[in-house]
């Protein structure tokens, strides 16, 4: 995302607050936050046993937790940065895929303000999705992706959901 921290020029950011307190629970305590943070991403509350197994959380937990402390907080202060400047040099089509129920990062202060910021930007909303869209809607992710392959060059919107469900399955599931 090119800025998420809320300021006078950006008052759809996120509150410095919201950092802040991952800073410091993450100090505290990592493999807890790291917990929440899986949690969060997931929505293990909602789609936890049907859209996430058990396993695919724990493998994320694990790949997490690995991570340094250092690394850790260093994501976070990533987050405060602004990287509007940049997005200028971008001059290939983008494809911005985002989950209309992200925890972490919600739609209306990250993504939905990066495709106007862009020469050539396409977006796909996943309806239910959450941060770790590739896991839980890894069909809905597939099938934007093929479509965008298919015509990098045309910007638009486009919505996954029950009224504009992916089109090409496989026998497995799989997008083809």
């Amino acid at each position: 995302m090119p800025f998420l921290l809320k300021t006078n020029d950006s008052p759809d950011g996120i509150d410095r607050s919201v950092f802040d307190g991952m800073t410091a629970r993450i100090a505290a305590d990592r493999p807890a936050a790291m917990k929440d943070f899986m949690d969060r991403s997931y929505n293990i509350d909602l789609l936890g046993g049907s859209r996430v197994s058990d396993q695919a959380w724990q493998n994320s937990f694990y790949v997490a937790i690995a991570a340094s402390a250092h690394a850790a907080l260093g994501c976070v202060t990533a987050c405060r940065e602004d990287f509007r400047g940049d997005l200028a040099r971008i001059t290939i089509p983008v494809l911005v895929i985002h989950g209309d129920q992200d925890r972490v990062l919600p739609y209306e202060a990250t993504s939905r303000r990066l495709p106007p910021l862009l020469e050539n930007a396409r977006s796909a909303v996943i309806a239910g999705g959450p941060h770790a869209i590739i896991w839980t809607h890894a069909d809905e992710v597939n099938q934007a992706l093929l479509d965008f392959i298919g015509h990098p060059g045309q910007v638009g919107r486009r919505h996954s959901g029950p009224e504009n469900p992916p089109q090409n399955r496989s026998q497995n599931g799989q997008a083809s």
